[in-house]
């Protein structure tokens, strides 16, 4: 059985298991990529670390995606929420790897945590909550992992200002770190090029 073969006929059997929680799956550049209700989420992750035709007995990452503007820029018209989170699976038995996407809305953006079905979930939604503020639900212990924990803001969204809102230093009369606005003027780092009219003719 060819790889595409095989993608196709683990695309059949994950519609068979999860029927509706599917909402789209395609395989694109010998990967199959498979966007799931956030409702199924748990449900569905358990069948496929148990199941006995699946056996993904391994989260090698879960990672969150902004789409802020992404789809207007690509000349898309979608209805679908600003975030998503994906989860990247290996089956070790089978060779096989798999992607599932799931997409939150802004307003509350929410799923549940796998951490009861992969261990390694951990550190990775924490950093996506730190980096977009996507909150797990059923996580033990949903803190920051990179910033500091009285950082404002999620530096991985789009909209986040690339200078940040605000700056730390240490203080010596008060003989600690202390926060304040940013100071920081922003610059411009890429060159204008002015060309003459008629330049490249």
């Amino acid at each position: 059985m060819t790889k595409s073969e095989r993608l196709q006929t683990l695309q059949r059997r994950i519609g068979e298991a999860v029927g509706d929680a599917v909402l789209t799956s395609s395989i694109d550049l010998g990967e199959l990529t498979v966007d799931l209700a956030d409702e199924a989420l748990h449900e569905t992750c358990k069948k496929l670390h148990s199941g006995e035709n699946f056996s993904f007995d391994m989260l090698i990452d879960v990672c969150a995606v902004d789409y802020l503007d992404y789809r207007k820029e690509a000349g898309e018209e979608s209805t679908q929420p600003r975030f998503a989170v994906v989860y990247h699976l290996l089956s070790t038995a089978r060779n096989q790897r798999l992607r599932l996407r799931v997409f939150v809305e802004e307003s509350s953006p929410m799923v549940d945590s796998v951490i009861d079905i992969w261990k390694s979930a951990d550190w990775f939604e924490r950093e996506a909550f730190d980096l977009y503020g996507i909150l797990f639900k059923g996580h033990p212990d949903l803190r920051r992992i990179l910033t500091d924990y009285g950082f404002v803001g999620h530096p991985f969204r789009k909209d986040f200002p690339l200078s940040g809102h605000v700056e730390m230093r240490y203080d010596e009369e008060k003989g600690r770190v202390v926060y304040q606005p940013v100071s920081i003027e922003p610059r411009v780092l890429v060159p204008r090029v002015i060309r003459e009219e008629g330049y490249g003719g």
